[in-house]
């Protein structure tokens, strides 16, 4: 059977979703048949215990030295051999030390406006399976990142939001906004999203399909 590894630990902020975030996607494994894993732990991650993975969901992780040397170095063995990565939210925050992490993450995080607010997000891929479930466009209400350049050309960008909806206040991109991308590190499949900032975001069924979507995209 599929098993998949949810890694949460943090060293910098702790979003106060990281609970409804792992009974979301408990429930959404549980639906597909798929085995999941919880931990806050760098001690899950060893070569031996990785290879068990299909992929491992960083969410909303944050800070660094949330692994060490030998810990990070059988997560590359298990992205080399085509482990997939899903990172969640505030995921684009999390190690950046790393150039590993870098290249499976695509883009990091700097900036946020101090609401959250609602705005139109639209899907630029409609057969993806974290887009194919959106409105075109979606009305979403959530904590609308900015990030240290735009990943376009680097990863394939799935969805971006209107920055003509709410106010950017120094947290704008421009006209090209994404939030939501993919890409592919050496045989590792990798998945972004920006949105999920919010408890009650994971109760919803647009985003809970979106988030899925997104993380069964890059099982090995």
């Amino acid at each position: 059977m599929t098993r998949l590894l949810v890694f949460s630990r943090t060293t910098g902020y702790r979003h106060e979703s990281i609970e409804e975030g792992v009974a979301a996607l408990r429930d959404l494994a549980a639906e597909a048949s798929v085995d999941l894993d919880h931990t806050e732990s760098g001690d899950a991650f060893t070569s031996a215990n990785l290879r068990r993975y299909a992929a491992v969901v960083w969410l909303q992780s944050s800070g660094t030295g949330l692994l060490d040397a030998d810990q990070r170095q059988a997560y590359e063995e298990f992205t080399a051999e085509g482990g997939g990565y899903a990172g969640v939210h505030l995921a684009s925050a999390a190690e950046q030390d790393w150039p590993l992490y870098d290249r499976l993450v695509g883009a990091r995080f700097t900036s946020h406006p101090r609401e959250l607010q609602t705005a139109r997000i639209q899907a630029e891929r409609t057969d993806d399976p974290a887009t194919k479930p959106l409105p075109t466009p979606w009305s979403w209400h959530d904590e609308w990142y900015a990030f240290d350049t735009n990943p376009r050309g680097t990863v394939e960008v799935l969805a971006t939001v209107n920055e003509d909806d709410y106010d950017v206040g120094s947290s704008g991109m421009g006209p090209d906004h994404p939030i939501c991308w993919r890409t592919q590190v050496g045989r590792a499949k990798a998945w972004y999203t920006s949105l999920g900032h919010a408890p009650v975001a994971y109760e919803d069924e647009t985003f809970r399909a979106h988030l899925w979507g997104g993380v069964t995209s890059v099982l090995r």
